[in-house]
């Protein structure tokens, strides 16, 4: 198969890409692929909002830029910050213009919420679906365009550069060009290829390599994974923010269910097991501080008292404001027998945002020719070593606008060499069907075990050590299965998220300080190293 621009996931990021295209360039053939159903992506479950200077008397660009640069602890880059800041407005009203809807004041202003690290109110929102609002009104703009097709159920394996045609690839040779992807196609089994003249990577995060996250089994890496296997360049991996308010639910792993910051913005109190609050104690700013700061405190409460969970105090919020706002966290909490405006909700932080990623640049190229990326697989310079709450949306609408100016441009001045290569086809030769896929499950058990209980919100160098040497051993069992079995979308991802470990653990390593979201008990007293973890 052969396109013009293929878009490697159906998140904000790459629908917004889709769409820009798609009307810029009308003779030209869009494809998007995405490994399960559509709209099953990262964006699909943010709940908060998107954070823009919508009011212009009360906030501005300048507040904005602050807030992110000191939640981002020295490491944002400040070029890149004010971009996205001062771009983002026109991104929000262009989403607002394709039929995305935000909740409004009687008097017809969006009503503006504040989450932790902003000074101002500036968070528009959909009730606690806002990032569900928005994939439905992208995937209903994309439906009417004609010249983009969008085909589910693919897990794209690995992204086609000189290496496939016999050429010895590394970090350092210039000029690594990107021609396509390989693709497991799910209904058929067999892995097929797809050239393209432009290719954007929005596989969004990788939340899944941890026990317990807020992520949906999709984030797994795989975008992070295919380009440092291509050579290309990772950055700054070890920085993973928790969220700290994961409802706990005991028993429960993989997914867990989200209680957004928006909350906190509107009132609700953190108590620790003696229903003490305890904010006040680590942050001047107490339940609004940053959310590396508010993680660590619940951790911190949770090791002291000895237990899973602290609680979010709701019960003195005005109860009809808070199901008009929050209506689908009122309903999840009455399912477990959680009355909020009666009963204490049981929070735990859990693995929820990667501030590294593929490194980009301020058009969202990546270090491979023809190849961009945006939304949570790139790491833009935004976050530096900690993300302010409600950004994310907002970069990923940004650099895709970018990665669209950059690459129609950059698809008019260039003639295709597709045409003149001859790219092999996927060799499967002596694979085998699997015998047993507890070789795959146990294997990606362990692997969560290692990362949540080593590579947590707190490390240590012993730690680290220890992480290391479970994931060799992981590496070395799974590339052995990988190269004997016939592919699946089990063993795909597993291989994507010991990789994905791996980069996390190594650039941990390699950060000889505690920084926002890396906090080494190793290193609390150590001077400030202002760099990035380049992999």
């Amino acid at each position: 198969m052969q396109t013009n621009f293929l878009v490697i996931g159906s998140g904000i990021a790459g629908l917004t890409y889709a769409l820009k295209v798609a009307e810029a360039c009308p003779d030209k053939k869009i494809t998007i692929l995405t490994k399960t159903q559509s709209d099953e992506t990262n964006t699909k479950y943010a709940q908060g909002g998107i954070a823009g200077v919508m009011d212009k008397e009360q906030d501005s660009f300048e507040k904005h830029i602050e807030d992110t640069l000191i939640a981002g602890d020295g490491l944002c880059n400040e070029k890149i910050v004010e971009i996205v800041v001062k771009e983002g407005v026109d991104r929000i009203n262009e989403l607002i213009s394709w039929g995305a809807k935000f909740d409004k004041e009687p008097d017809g202003d969006y009503k503006l919420g504040k989450e932790g690290g902003h000074s101002e109110f500036r968070i528009l929102h959909h009730k606690d679906i806002t990032g569900k609002e928005m994939e439905r009104a992208l995937l209903e703009a994309i439906k009417k365009a004609k010249n983009i097709e969008l085909i589910s159920h693919c897990f794209v394996v690995d992204i086609i550069t000189q290496h496939h045609l016999g050429y010895l690839v590394t970090k350092s040779t210039p000029d690594i060009e990107c021609y396509g992807v390989y693709v497991l196609n799910l209904s058929n089994g067999k892995v097929e290829k797809i050239l393209a003249d432009v290719c954007l990577l929005a596989t969004g995060g990788n939340g899944q390599v941890y026990r317990t996250t807020t992520n949906p089994a999709i984030a797994t890496g795989d975008g992070v994974a295919m380009v440092y296997r291509a050579k290309g360049r990772i950055e700054n991996m070890e920085f993973i923010q928790f969220h700290p308010t994961a409802l706990y639910e005991p028993g429960v792993r993989g997914q867990s269910f989200l209680i957004t910051e928006a909350v906190r913005g509107d009132g609700a109190i953190l108590r620790n097991a003696n229903g003490e609050a305890f904010m006040e104690k680590y942050d001047s700013r107490k339940d609004l501080a940053p959310r590396d700061i508010v993680a660590r405190a619940i951790d911190n409460e949770m090791k002291v008292n000895g237990t899973e969970f602290v609680y979010l105090d709701c019960r003195h919020m005005d109860q009809q404001k808070f199901l008009e706002h929050f209506p689908n966290i009122h309903a999840k909490c009455l399912s477990i027998g959680v009355d909020v405006s009666k009963d204490l909700i049981p929070v735990s932080p859990a693995a929820h945002y990667s501030c590294g990623g593929v490194k980009t640049n301020e058009w969202a190229q990546t270090s491979i020719n023809n190849l961009y990326a945006a939304g949570e697989c790139a790491s833009t310079g935004l976050h530096g070593a900690n993300r302010l709450a409600s950004n994310s949306l907002l970069e990923a609408m940004v650099f895709a606008h970018r990665a669209f100016k950059h690459s129609v441009e950059a698809i008019k001045a260039n003639t295709s060499k597709n045409d003149a290569i001859k790219i092999p086809d996927w060799n499967a030769a002596g694979t085998t069907a699997p015998s047993e896929m507890i070789l795959i499950t146990q294997s990606l058990k362990e692997l969560k075990l290692a990362m949540s209980d080593y590579v947590g919100i707190v490390r240590n160098n012993k730690r680290l050590a220890r992480a290391n040497r479970r994931l060799d051993l992981l590496h070395e069992e799974t590339e052995q299965l990988y190269e004997k079995t016939e592919l699946s979308p089990q063993l795909c991802q597993l291989r994507n998220m010991i990789t994905v470990a791996y980069l996390i653990v190594k650039g941990a390593e390699l950060r000889k300080e505690s920084r926002g979201l890396h906090y080494n008990t190793d290193y609390l007293q150590q001077n400030i190293i202002l760099q990035n973890t380049i992999l």
